[in-house]
């Protein structure tokens, strides 16, 4: 879990990336490149990699930041209705405005996912019963009934097969063009940055941040928004990719401890090498066809997490 392995990694899998796929691209063909192959480089292999670093590193510190506010380490994007609810919002702008730009788009899908997300949060105030398993599984039961309403309205308007590749996370259609919308998480990223040491102390409750004079509520609806333009962005772009935030937080903190700003850079580097790791591997299974990168995350992921829950006890 150190910083100078963690870097070397993602430098490695950064340069199989762009070598691997179904077009021959080897690195003593970047000192002559033919037209085809600059094209491939610089239209497809090069905004491919950018997008799977941005989207490694922005849903694995979205994790972060909900598992901090909510002092739960189960607690996720994917576990809190956030992604359900930006999906909703996707199929509302699809709606209501056929010819939506994708600005536009993820401007919906913001608001929706914040509004998801504050609700999970105004509900999460309820519950008296705090235990570690209970509330994820409210927000899968919360985020469930999200998606049950984006089915009905999706059927209704016959827009269930858009509907079905937002669930479907994927890289492949990824190309220069179409992919620029992620960038608005670099900003949100350096935000989280910045705030970290907020949202650590947010995460010890709000008497105990009120007590050290800090607004508590004002730095909790930043987090949010925080998670919510980045999970939107990402969604829009990629689609949803599973356990990513849920995961590599949990596999961070047992190292680094759970002082957020110690543990963001790991957690932003760690959430992109293991998303090149299972974007390559995709790559290279069932050569020269692709498996979509939700299902190898998703695979990947359910491995680990199980793992680290027989493990939990021996790091505590």
């Amino acid at each position: 879990m150190k910083k100078r392995y963690l870097i070397i990694a993602l430098i490695v899998l950064s340069i199989l990336s762009i070598f691997v796929g179904v077009r021959d691209l080897k690195p003593s063909d970047l000192l002559h490149l033919t037209e085809d192959q600059a094209q491939i480089l610089f239209v497809s292999r090069i905004p491919r990699l950018i997008s799977i670093i941005i989207a490694g590193v922005s849903m694995s510190i979205c994790g972060l930041i909900m598992q901090q506010l909510t002092r739960n380490k189960f607690v996720s994007p994917t576990t809190a209705g956030t992604m359900d609810s930006a999906r909703l919002g996707i199929l509302v702008a699809l709606m209501l405005f056929t010819t939506a730009s994708p600005l536009l788009k993820m401007g919906v899908a913001f608001v929706f996912a914040l509004l998801g997300t504050f609700v999970f949060m105004r509900i999460l105030e309820k519950i008296k019963f705090k235990d570690t398993i209970f509330i994820p599984l409210v927000g899968l039961m919360f985020g469930n009934i999200i998606t049950s309403i984006s089915t009905f309205f999706a059927y209704k308007y016959d827009l269930i097969q858009n509907m079905s590749s937002w669930l479907l996370g994927d890289f492949s259609m990824i190309l220069k063009g179409k992919y620029e919308l992620m960038y608005i998480t670099v900003p949100l990223v350096i935000v989280a940055y910045l705030y970290a040491s907020k949202f650590t102390v947010a995460g010890m409750g709000e008497d105990f941040s009120r007590n050290l004079g800090m607004n508590y509520r004002r730095v909790v609806n930043i987090g949010l928004v925080l998670v919510a333009l980045m999970t939107s962005s990402v969604i829009l772009t990629v689609g949803v990719i599973p356990f990513l935030g849920l995961i590599i937080p949990n596999l961070v903190s047992m190292y680094r401890g759970d002082h957020l700003k110690h543990s963001l850079f790991h957690t932003a580097v760690l959430g992109a090498v293991f998303v090149l790791f299972c974007d390559i591997l995709g790559r290279i299974v069932i050569y020269p066809y692709e498996i979509p990168i939700s299902l190898t995350v998703g695979i990947l992921g359910s491995i680990i997490f199980v793992y680290l829950l027989m493990r939990r006890k021996a790091y505590e």
